[in-house]
């Protein structure tokens, strides 16, 4: 990779460069960025993971070098404040958030896609590249100056900041690339309008960001030079933009191995969890946790419920076969389970898969849930309960049972896991990455 001295000269082929990798405010967003942040290092590359105060602890956890950047995030302040904005009527409709991975065409509408990414920009995007936070980023860029930023496709102060250092930069996917996908349908949608009714909320809303910094608007900054995509290839959804596939590596934090699981299983095991999404950014359960321990009570199975002690309170019992935990590394937990249940998150999704673990979803209509869902229901790999708001006890157990019984869903499971394995690992797009970044580099000057 064609490196820079401080002053800002090329330096020869191979050299050391400076990667700065961003991250939400979430535990869930910043865990998938570890192993790639590893593999540059042991490539000889300086990484740098920029957060807030929420995870920079989990980062100094990782081995890795953190850059506080901007104010902890206040979920409940956030939540207060959009309701308080709808009851003004300062805040658009936010049901078309539920619809992000909308696919049917004739929904697909102009007006449709306007709203959507209208609400994005006022409601979801401004909170995750808030002021202190981005300017703060901006600052670290220029002072540090890296090579190549690498950000989240939701955090797009990692783009501003690639901008305003003239480094180059790519998104690391989490979960599907519906805003790439809805992005392109769009774009398209506007070209056929006259050109006095073209508006881009993307545009407007990134704009005055860029110029904050001496920047203009570019397509780049929404959509990166380059993305990189630890998503399954038979998953990801058809976006004309350039891919570097990467295969997902798991990595669960700070944590040890308790003895009973280094013990083979009696019977057959069952792993239960609603994922860290929803104990740390959504917010509760959305389903009756006592239904849903109640539903594992009768299987001929072990089940590791993966529960703190606030998902428990109210549950009446906990049936003799539930062993209760309140973290276990799923990464460790999953090669001795013959099914998963939880609540469709992407960490959690992957990990299965990497483990050919076939899965019961309970998967609510939030980002990309839902289509994540369906795929993997397609593949054969699992089943889902489509109607939450009617979720019954017998029809989880009647399909944790399907799971276990039918060797069907453990064969599909198993083929998914060897497709897997055959996407390059982190430390194998590392040249890619190194490559890709020479380019553009070498492009603007």
């Amino acid at each position: 990779m064609v490196g820079r001295d401080r002053a800002g000269a090329p330096t020869a082929k191979g050299d050391a460069v400076r990667i700065l990798i961003t991250t939400l405010p979430f535990k869930a967003h910043a865990y998938p960025r570890v192993p790639l942040a590893w593999a540059l290092r042991a490539a000889g590359h300086e990484v740098r993971v920029a957060a807030s105060p929420d995870v920079v602890d989990d980062i100094a956890d990782a081995g890795l070098t953190a850059v506080p950047i901007g104010e902890a995030f206040d979920a409940e302040a956030l939540m207060a404040e959009i309701r308080e904005r709808e009851a003004t009527g300062d805040v658009p409709d936010p049901e078309p958030l539920m619809k992000i991975d909308e696919r049917r065409p004739e929904r697909l509408t102009y007006d449709f896609m306007h709203g959507l990414f209208t609400v994005l920009t006022t409601v979801v995007f401004k909170n995750h590249a808030p002021v202190p936070a981005t300017d703060d980023l901006v600052a670290f860029a220029r002072e540090w100056r890296p090579d190549l930023v690498i950000w989240d496709p939701l955090g797009f102060g990692g783009a501003i900041a690639a901008r305003a250092c003239g480094a180059a930069h790519a998104r690391l996917m989490y979960g599907l690339d519906v805003i790439g996908w809805m992005r392109e349908r769009y774009l398209d949608a506007v070209r056929e309008r006259p050109a006095p009714l073209r508006e881009d909320p993307m545009e407007e809303w990134l704009t005055p960001w860029l110029e904050r910094y001496g920047c203009a608007f570019g397509e780049d900054v929404v959509m990166g030079q380059w993305t990189i995509d630890p998503g399954p290839s038979w998953m990801r959804l058809p976006v004309d933009h350039l891919c570097v596939p990467m295969r997902h590596v798991s990595y669960n934090g700070r944590a040890t191995v308790p003895g009973w699981l280094r013990a083979p299983p009696a019977r057959r095991r069952v792993c239960l969890t609603l994922g860290l999404s929803h104990r740390e950014v959504l917010g509760g359960n959305r389903v009756s946790m006592s239904d849903l321990l109640e539903a594992m009570a009768d299987l001929d199975a072990e089940v590791v419920a993966t529960l703190t002690a606030d998902q428990l309170s109210g549950v009446r019992r906990v049936p003799d076969n539930v062993r209760v935990v309140d973290f276990v590394p799923l990464n460790e937990l999953l090669p001795s389970c013959s099914a998963i249940v939880h609540q469709g998150g992407t960490g959690t999704m992957q990990t299965a898969l990497a483990h050919g673990i076939p899965q019961v979803l309970l998967p609510g209509d939030l980002w990309d849930t839902m289509l994540k869902a369906e795929r993997l229901e397609e593949s054969g790999a699992g089943l889902c309960v489509w109607d939450i708001e009617r979720f019954e006890a017998r029809e989880l157990r009647d399909m944790v049972g399907r799971i276990l019984d039918d060797p069907f869903f453990t064969r599909a499971a198993a083929g998914l896991r060897t497709r897997m394995a055959g996407t390059p690992a982190p430390a194998d797009v590392v040249p890619s990455l190194e490559r890709l970044t020479a380019e553009h580099r070498a492009r603007r000057g």
